[in-house]
This record gives C-alpha cells, sequence and structure tokens, in this order.
C-alpha cells in the first residue's frame, strides 16, 4: 500500500469524530484554568481573594488570544476563566471544533505560563449560540457568575483571614441569601459596592479604533491616523447597558 492510499485510509478515522459549527451560528469559546485553585493559593499564592498580578496575567492571555489567527471581537475574563466571542463570519478551519479546542487551549496555556515561570494549563469549549440574543445572555450569564463569586469569595476569604478554618468558612457562607452575604461583609467593614468593578463584572476587551498622531517625513507634516487596538475595559455595564455594548460590537463586525 502505498502512501496516499495509506493516508486516504487513516484519515477516516482521524476525522470520525470531527464536529463542525454550521455558518450562521455564533461561536463562543470559554476557556478555564486546569486546578487553578491549588495553583494560585497555594503553589504561588497570590492575594485572596483577588491579586492584580493574576487579574493582569489573565488579560495578557486574553490579548493573546485575540491575536492568534482568530478573527475574535471580544474577550471576556473573571476569575480564571475566560470567554472569546468570534467575527460571525469567521471560517477558520472550516469551522472545525477540535481544530478550536486545541488551538484556543494550547495558545492560553502557553501565554499564561510564560508569565507566570510554571505551567498553568487551560482547557477550552466551543459554544454555538444561534442569535444575537443568546450571545447577550451568555455574556450576562458570565458577568452574573462573576458578581456571585467576587461576593463569595469576599467573604469565604473575609473569614479565613479571621482565623476560621476551610471548612468552617465554607459552612458560614454556603447555601446563604446574597443579603446574609452582604451583610456579613458589612459587619466586617467591606461594602460590597464599593468593590472594584473588575471585581464584581469582569474585564471586557475588544478592538478600538485608535487616533494616533505621526510625522510624515516627506510632507514635513504632522498627520493623523487610525489604528486598530485593544481596549481593556475594567468598568464594564451591567444588565441591559451591557447587553447593548455586546450587541454593538458584533453589528460594528456583521
Amino acid at each position: 500500500m502505498n502512501f496516499d492510499e495509506l493516508d486516504a485510509k487513516m484519515r477516516v478515522y482521524e476525522a470520525s469524530i470531527d464536529q463542525i459549527i454550521p455558518p450562521g451560528i455564533y461561536l463562543v469559546a470559554r476557556i478555564d484554568g486546569r486546578s487553578f485553585t491549588r495553583l494560585t493559593k497555594e503553589t504561588c499564592n497570590f492575594e485572596a481573594p483577588f491579586d492584580l498580578l493574576f487579574r493582569d496575567m489573565m488579560i495578557n492571555t486574553v490579548k493573546e488570544l485575540m491575536n492568534c489567527g482568530f478573527r475574535v471581537i471580544y474577550g471576556f475574563t473573571e476569575s480564571d476563566e475566560i470567554s472569546l466571542l468570534f467575527d460571525p463570519n469567521e471560517d477558520t478551519f472550516g469551522r472545525k471544533v477540535r481544530k478550536y479546542n486545541s488551538i484556543l487551549a494550547g495558545t492560553a496555556s502557553a501565554a499564561f505560563s510564560l508569565q507566570l515561570g510554571m505551567p498553568g494549563i487551560f482547557d477550552c469549549r466551543i459554544i454555538p449560540l444561534p442569535n444575537i440574543e443568546k450571545v447577550k445572555d451568555y455574556f450576562l450569564w458570565r458577568q452574573e457568575d462573576a458578581c456571585r463569586n467576587a461576593l463569595n469569595s469576599h467573604c469565604y476569604w473575609g473569614l479565613r483571614k479571621k482565623g476560621l478554618s476551610v471548612n468552617e468558612a465554607t459552612k458560614e457562607v454556603d447555601g446563604k441569601s446574597i443579603s446574609y452575604k452582604n451583610e456579613l461583609l458589612f459587619q466586617n467593614g467591606l461594602n460590597f459596592n464599593d468593590l472594584p468593578n473588575w471585581q464584581k463584572r469582569g474585564v471586557g476587551i475588544y478592538w478600538k479604533d485608535i487616533e494616533k498622531q505621526g510625522f510624515n517625513p516627506i510632507t514635513k507634516e504632522s498627520v493623523t491616523t487610525q489604528r486598530r487596538e485593544l481596549f481593556v475595559d475594567p468598568e464594564l455595564p451591567i444588565r441591559e447597558e451591557y447587553g447593548k455594548l455586546i450587541e454593538g460590537i458584533i453589528q460594528k463586525n456583521t
């Protein structure tokens, strides 16, 4: 059997479980850190519940993902997770899911590890969404998760810093209402509303046209040019206004 015959025979098996997202379906990638609780709290001892260095490393990882060959129009990060929204017309690799998952997980892992100086591993899954409303719902969902994570984390780590054990702090927070947790923070001198918005809402990264001042050496004149750059937004709006932001980004790229 020659190579061409063997190649054709074996590629059938390689592609046997290929999943392809049809055109017209919106693509979102969800990328999560693997065993990041141990990595951030035990191995690296980042500040709990939030660490500025870790936040910036996640933002830089999103930027790398938005420049790795796919047309990504919006990135969002909170805690150890990243969500990416692709251009509606993205068709790289024929929209094969395994290609997106492997490349994005590998890129995120490499970008984060280089910053950290040790392995930081991510997994990835592609989420197909049928229309703009579902895309808006997805990002509203992840932003709400960021808010809940911030409330729970501040409660838990506030109790830990007061001397409670892991089990004691967990028992005090688990299953309690939002109002109870807010009151718990308030009794310990922390108003949840006063926390930085990036902790409560996550951070958005999207493309903006930025005016740059330059100089034309031939005409000896100052010139204004426009460049497309990534903008990091730590002050995302919430609820309906956040949905409008997402919709506007999609429409701009349609």
